[in-house]
């Protein structure tokens, strides 16, 4: 059984045009309104906390926080937006070399 978020209602004015966003949305989904906006919600916060991490901003724990999941799962986020997080393959490779050099 999956765990019910807790949430808080609050007052927001919606453009039409997301408002029309959102029905479409719902119509598509066979959802209702309401739980096609949160998840229009959520995925712009998903873009906003993944280009904080981006920007070196915030760490991918204190993203995952933000988003109420896990560090593998900011990971995915960023991958599907092209982000790329910690050490590159380039990096991993010098790093190495590196390593090589000081045992030798």
């Amino acid at each position: 059984m999956s765990e019910t978020k807790p949430t808080r209602p609050y007052p927001l004015r919606v453009p039409e045009n997301l408002m029309e966003l959102a029905e479409a949305k719902s119509r598509s989904e066979q959802t209702d309104r309401s739980t096609a906006l949160r998840q229009l919600l959520y995925a712009g916060a998903e873009d906003y906390v993944v280009g904080l991490l981006d920007q070196g901003r915030i760490s991918s724990g204190k993203a995952a926080e933000l988003l109420d999941t896990t560090v593998h799962r900011v990971h995915e986020l960023a991958i599907e937006r092209g982000v790329e997080i910690g050490a590159s393959v380039e990096d991993y490779r010098r790093s190495r070399e590196s390593t090589a050099g000081l045992l030798e």
